[in-house]
């Protein structure tokens, strides 16, 4: 009879792979955590920014669409 609390046969490798996928994916979450509690942590201490020390979300916006076209290349 089998043990239904074990969990399935892996190989070694695909077990390490996926190790390695879930520690790369925890320390990106770990990082995005982290910047966002410095923002606002800043916010506490400083207040929001006024307009003038901002930039507009369009531009924002445009320039990481930039970003994102370059990277995958002119599809035609």
């Amino acid at each position: 009879m089998s043990d239904h609390n074990q969990p399935p046969a892996t190989e070694p490798q695909a077990f390490s792979q996926g190790a390695d996928s879930l520690l790369a994916y925890a320390a990106r979450t770990r990082a995005k955590a982290n910047d966002l509690a410095a923002f606002l942590e800043d916010v506490a201490v400083n207040g929001v920014p006024g307009p003038e020390a901002t930039t507009p979300w369009e531009v924002v916006r445009d320039r990481r669409l930039a970003e994102l076209d370059a990277e995958r290349g002119h599809v035609a």
